[in-house]
């Protein structure tokens, strides 16, 4: 396979490969807002008799949704684009406070490639307001590093007890194009 093709393929497949990680890891409810970003996750949630997707209709009700599955002896992954981190913020307490184990996956959006100008400012404050909240952000840039990226975030997030967002970047989702 020449490197083209192998490009291709994996930015194909790590969407899918990231699913079962999860899935193999014990996650069986994927908090969303719908987001392109996180399609194939998803789908996949939907599609899977042994998982529960929860659809949001804002991005802060899957922060006590997540606290409320851990409290169940369930696991949970909060889907949604970085646009919504700033709906989470106050409820992050909730994590903070309680202790919770915390898994986000964030779809970024006013980074690399960006064309459209209203999601710089939220996209450039995730790392700093997550920070600031005691969530602990890991990048993906590649395909290649997402599955080691999420893995190290599991084991933080379940063994460890920490809020860990894994930030998947526009070098590695892509660019919307307007």
């Amino acid at each position: 396979m020449d490197a083209k093709a192998e490009t291709v393929a994996n930015a194909v497949s790590w969407p899918d490969a990231l699913y079962d990680l999860l899935r193999r890891s014990g996650v069986t409810q994927f908090a969303y807002v719908p987001d392109a970003g996180h399609k194939v996750l998803i789908n996949r949630a939907l599609a899977d008799r042994d998982a529960q997707a929860i659809a949001l209709t804002t991005e802060e009700e899957g922060v006590a949704l997540l606290a409320g599955a851990d409290l169940g002896g369930g696991r949970g992954v909060l889907l949604m684009q970085s646009s919504g981190v700033g709906n989470c913020i106050n409820m992050l307490s909730l994590v903070k406070g309680g202790r919770f184990p915390f898994l986000m996956l964030i779809s970024m959006r006013g980074d690399f490639g960006e064309g459209n100008p209203w999601q710089y400012p939220m996209g450039q404050a995730v790392e700093p307001v997550l920070d600031a909240m005691g969530v602990i952000c890991l990048r993906a840039e590649r395909p290649e590093d997402v599955a080691a990226t999420v893995a190290a975030a599991l084991t933080m997030v379940f063994q460890s007890g920490q809020a860990v967002a894994v930030l998947l970047t526009q070098k590695l989702i892509g660019a919307k194009k307007f």
